[in-house]
């Protein structure tokens, strides 16, 4: 864990590895981290272990543990660790707590277990899990964890907490989020990240309200795909960024849609593609079909296509330069 704020150090690709098992099923710490190892030396900003895309739901805590260890193991102190945490607030704390004793230097606060809760119940929830550990608390809004401005606002003022991620997509709703912090809290650091799959589809439309951050599943197995699309971003490059909306992320889209769960599932045979052996997912999600991994693998090709076609950003270009965010340039918020 590094002494430094969690917030000043998220500026750049967020990696959010998957979960290695092997062919028993448990999980292969050692080709996670090779993974994670991998991302880190590829550029990654950040590790995400154990999220969305990790399999959170899926692991048992001794298995939650030894995972973010390893992750952070493998990072050195080179990248900050962010651990998924969710469930209802008792075994949320517990699993924050793991984290904390792994080494992690922040939590991923997922949506509470099965209940559709109130703002107010809501609130409490994050609260607690923030005033349990010392981390610092992004929290995951989606499915039944939708906040008015209002309680954003509240939480922006609870100790420990420091961001949003959206995986809920809207856009206005969003809009007023950031609106609404930015009223009533002025001078307030608070962080805001595209947290939707595949979220470089809709990078451009985040952007324009100001939110730059996001995270990266492609990164888990095209880390030059999605590293030219975040320099690209970054610089203005809006040719390549459209070639590779067109010629890459669209398609890929198109794809995950065809399947539930494929927004892990996928992804983990995109890792397998790569060379990495990381086995299939976990129970209830399934593995995608033959035919659609051949067509995970003509995307990627096409993808690497555009890279290759001479227009593309070079990958040396400096990607800090950016227009004015809310994650950047108004007075008193984050990068």
């Amino acid at each position: 864990m590094s002494s430094a704020p969690l917030a000043g150090r998220l500026d750049g690709l967020l990696f959010f590895p998957v979960t290695a098992y092997g062919p028993d099923g448990a999980i292969d710490l050692d080709a996670f981290r090779v993974h994670v190892r991998r991302g880190i030396d590829s550029g990654a900003a950040a590790v995400f272990a154990c999220c969305g895309t990790g399999e959170f739901h899926a692991l048992a805590p001794e298995e939650f543990g030894a995972l973010v260890a390893a992750a952070v193991e493998e990072s050195a102190g080179r990248v900050p660790v962010v651990a998924g945490a969710g469930y209802g607030t008792a075994l949320a704390v517990q699993y924050a707590k793991l984290a904390e004793e792994a080494g992690a230097d922040g939590l991923l606060a997922m949506p509470p277990y099965l209940v559709a809760a109130d703002q107010d119940g809501l609130l409490r929830h994050y609260a607690a899990l923030a005033a349990a550990t010392p981390l610092d608390l992004i929290v995951y809004q989606r499915d039944n964890a939708v906040f008015t401005p209002e309680t954003v606002v509240r939480l922006a003022q609870v100790d420990g907490i420091i961001g949003l991620k959206d995986g809920h997509g809207d856009i206005d709703l969003l809009q007023r989020i950031v609106s609404a912090v930015r009223t009533e809290l002025p001078g307030r650091d608070f962080l805001y990240f595209n947290g939707l799959p595949t979220a470089e589809l809709t990078c451009p439309a985040y952007r324009a309200i100001g939110v730059t951050l996001y995270s990266s599943a492609v990164f888990c197995f095209a880390p030059d795909i999605a590293l030219a699309f975040f320099r690209a971003l970054r610089s203005g490059d809006d040719g390549l960024v459209n070639r590779l909306l067109d010629g890459f992320y669209r398609p890929l889209v198109e794809l995950r849609d065809q399947g539930r769960g494929y927004a892990v599932s996928l992804v983990k045979a995109g890792v397998r593609l790569g060379g990495l052996d990381v086995g299939e997912v976990r129970a209830p999600l399934s593995e995608p079909t033959a035919a659609h991994i051949k067509e995970l693998t003509e995307i990627i090709e096409r993808g690497r296509a555009v890279l290759s076609d001479g227009r593309d950003t070079p990958a040396t270009q400096d990607p800090s330069a950016s227009p004015p965010s809310a994650n950047a340039a108004e007075p008193g918020e984050s990068v």
